[in-house]
């Protein structure tokens, strides 16, 4: 069996967790109010910027060129193609490049940032891509469920699910699970724990971007 099947059992329940949140139900049905979505996309890119750290650690860590290449690669299309997407679909919602350059992160994009970027500086290549992995896992497991309800009329929140539903995410995450299986192969008992561990920390932070959005946390003092 594959790490990352046996990885189901923590996942699932926090996939399920994610799109049953009346944030993700209301994206889906295209009646969410565009206040905390307005938040999501300001905060998610305050969170691509560190992001982009974790494939700069990953190319600086990985064990062989191939790899290297890939995370050179991703950071690269982070930084030239993926932030200007966003700041194209920021702009959609009446989001201005200054207003997304001046988000400040709220306390769980902050935690889940440092959370991160803490794991890839410190932690194993294995460890960096175990807490990469829900990042994409996520996201598509959310798009692509919530494209089998039907995508909404609101051609906002329509894009959103085909981008992470599409091919090409669905492709990049089914890349990151066998990084991942690749990884774990040799590893330790104890290490594949560890790995578990910091997958589960990351699925967990994954629910908790929604629902702050959600929330519109704000730090209390």
């Amino acid at each position: 069996m594959r790490f990352t099947d046996g990885l189901e059992d923590v996942a699932d329940p926090i996939w399920r967790a994610i799109v049953d949140h009346p944030m993700v139900v209301e994206l889906g049905q295209g009646t969410l109010d565009e206040a905390p979505f307005r938040r999501w996309v300001r905060q998610d890119y305050y969170y691509l910027t560190e992001y982009a750290r974790v494939f700069a650690y990953g190319a600086a860590k990985a064990p062989d060129l191939d790899r290297m290449g890939t995370f050179a690669e991703l950071l690269g299309s982070t930084i030239d193609t993926e932030m200007d997407l966003h700041r194209a679909y920021a702009a959609e919602f009446g989001i201005s490049e200054a207003e997304l350059e001046a988000t400040a992160p709220s306390p769980t994009t902050r935690a889940y940032t440092d959370f991160l970027v803490r794991a890839a500086a410190a932690g194993t290549f294995g460890d960096l891509v175990a807490a990469l992995l829900p990042c994409m896992w996520g996201f598509n497991e959310t798009g692509t469920r919530l494209a089998a309800e039907g995508v909404p009329e609101d051609d906002r929140y329509a894009e959103w699910i085909e981008t992470y539903a599409g091919e090409e995410f669905t492709e990049l995450t089914a890349w990151c699970k066998e990084l991942m299986d690749d990884v774990a192969a040799d590893a330790t008992a104890e290490t594949r724990d560890r790995y578990r561990e910091l997958f589960r920390t990351s699925a967990r932070y994954e629910y908790r971007f929604w629902d702050a959005a959600w929330r519109r946390e704000e730090w209390s003092v």
